[in-house]
Parts: C-alpha cells; sequence; structure tokens
C-alpha cells in the first residue's frame, strides 16, 4: 500500500502540476490528515467495531483538486466527512491550513429548500456576507447566469430537472466564496450527458479561482477530467492504495480524457487497481 508519499506519475511533469501547484503549495497544505482510524461502534452485543478507515495519510495541496476513487464501502464519503469536519476520527489528526475558514459542502443527497425559489436557495450562500440584500440578489442572479439558469431565477427546485438542481446546487456553493469545497458524488445521481455538462461547468467555475477541492466519485472518467491528483482507496478498511498524478494540461476536455492513449493507460491501471480489491472482497 502507499502512502501520500508514494505519487504514481501518470505523466513526466515539471515543478509545478497542471493546477499551478508547486513545492511552496505542499509545505503550507491546506489539509493534513495523519494517521486517520476510523471504527464505528458494533451494533449489536458482542460483535466487533466496524473498521471503515486505516492508517489514512494524505495532504492535499492549496488550490488542488483532489479527486478519490476507490470500491463501494471503502470508506471514501467518511473520509471527506473527517476532512470537512461533519465527522471525527476514532484516531489521528486532522489539520486544516491557516486562513482556510470558509468550507462549503456538496452532498449526494438533494439539499434545496423546497419553498424557496433557485434565486432564494443560492442567496442563501450570501446571507454571511456584508452585502446589502440587493447586492446579494444581484449577486445571486449572476451566479445562476455563469451555470446556465437565466430565466429561471423564480423556478421553486419542484419545477425543475434534477440537472438543473444539481446547476442550482452548484451556484450556491460558489456563492457562499468557500476556500476548500468538499463534494460528495454530487453528480451521480443524473444521466451520463447531464453528468458531462454539470463537469465542465464545475471546471469552469473552478478556473476562476482554483480553490481547494476533494471530490469523492465512483467515475474514473470524472476523475481524469476533474483531478489533479487521483487517490486510489483499497476496500474496507480504506487505506491509500496508490495516488495518480495527473498533468494534463488545462483547460481539459471530455475528448483529452476519452481519446489520449496515455490517460487511457491510467484509466485501466485504477480500474485493474479497484478490480483487484472487489475481487479479494467477493473471496
Amino acid at each position: 500500500m502507499a502512502d501520500a508519499g508514494d505519487v504514481h506519475n501518470s505523466f513526466s511533469s515539471s515543478g509545478r502540476g497542471p493546477g499551478g501547484l508547486g513545492e511552496s503549495d505542499a509545505l503550507d497544505p491546506a489539509i493534513s490528515c495523519e494517521s486517520i482510524f476510523r471504527a464505528f461502534a458494533p451494533s449489536r452485543k458482542g460483535a466487533k467495531p466496524l473498521v471503515v478507515l486505516s492508517d489514512i495519510n494524505l495532504t492535499v495541496k492549496r488550490g488542488e483538486f483532489l479527486v478519490i476513487v476507490g470500491p463501494s464501502g471503502c470508506g471514501k464519503s467518511t473520509l471527506l466527512n473527517i476532512m470537512a469536519g461533519t465527522d471525527k476520527a476514532s484516531r489521528g489528526n486532522i489539520k486544516i491550513g491557516e486562513g482556510l475558514d470558509r468550507r462549503a459542502y456538496v452532498f449526494q443527497r438533494e439539499t434545496l429548500l423546497p419553498w424557496r425559489t433557485a434565486l432564494n436557495n443560492v442567496e442563501l450562500g450570501l446571507l454571511a456576507s456584508d452585502k446589502t440584500k440587493g447586492q446579494r440578489r444581484e449577486e445571486a442572479k449572476n451566479w445562476l447566469a455563469a451555470v446556465g439558469l437565466k430565466g429561471f431565477e423564480d423556478s421553486y427546485p419542484a419545477k425543475l430537472s434534477g440537472g438543473m438542481r444539481r446547476r442550482v446546487v452548484l451556484a450556491t456553493a460558489f456563492a457562499h466564496g468557500p476556500q476548500v469545497l468538499f463534494m460528495d458524488e454530487p453528480f451521480g445521481a443524473v444521466d451520463a450527458q447531464t453528468r458531462l455538462q454539470l463537469q465542465i461547468q464545475l471546471l469552469g467555475l473552478w478556473e476562476q479561482d482554483r480553490k481547494t477541492v476533494v471530490f469523492v466519485t465512483h467515475d474514473i472518467e470524472e476523475a481524469l477530467l476533474l483531478g489533479d491528483r487521483i487517490v486510489v482507496m483499497s476496500g474496507r478498511p480504506g487505506r491509500i492504495a496508490d495516488i495518480h498524478e495527473v498533468s494534463l494540461e488545462r483547460p481539459r476536455s471530455i475528448e483529452n480524457v476519452r481519446f489520449d492513449a496515455t490517460l487511457a493507460g491510467v484509466a485501466r491501471e485504477i480500474w485493474l487497481q479497484l478490480r483487484q480489491d472487489e475481487e479479494q472482497d467477493e473471496k
């Protein structure tokens, strides 16, 4: 098994990665996970605790788009929750970089308030700002326009498609102005074409200021399109099996991922790593 210091270089690279990350970013990381262990209490008397994560050592650089993949049940979301502070490790330490106080979390499930319009939902991300009500409303409109929803400001979630609701969630998260954004399979519930559109929109928003993003997915193609690095986790108890550095220049397109021979090799290697864990679990 590899820890955060063992990086599989999918491409030759210079001192700075595709997201403009260099040695100084590694010295002042956004997030540091040190010997993270997580176990849940047994569901019945006499049973053993359920160990979900074991010996996780990982550093997330400032401005990095880090993607985590792994087999189902390996603890990807649990690790994300521990990083985000919505769960606590049984042992080990999480350190958040200095000055990174504004954080946002995009969940798998629907989080829009059904009694508020799209515009009103996005405005929630701006309530903590010192802007006036009029300024908040104007900025919320701009964020909806940025995700292709101009003209749908007064629509309620029930009147929007699944993909459109996901766009409102994206707009709300970015309107909050987070320095770190945690995303747990945010596009998993939509169809393939809509997912690709959302991925491209996410990249467009992220390219504006390249905030730190930690993104969990089951989709290898999605990981290659979005990530600066891809963390591959083993089956439960989740450990870091490998880390692939994707030194593909940005901005990226789906054509880069689908028709690049080198990336196809990386995708195959990740698939084989995940498949090996699944086969071991079946035994």
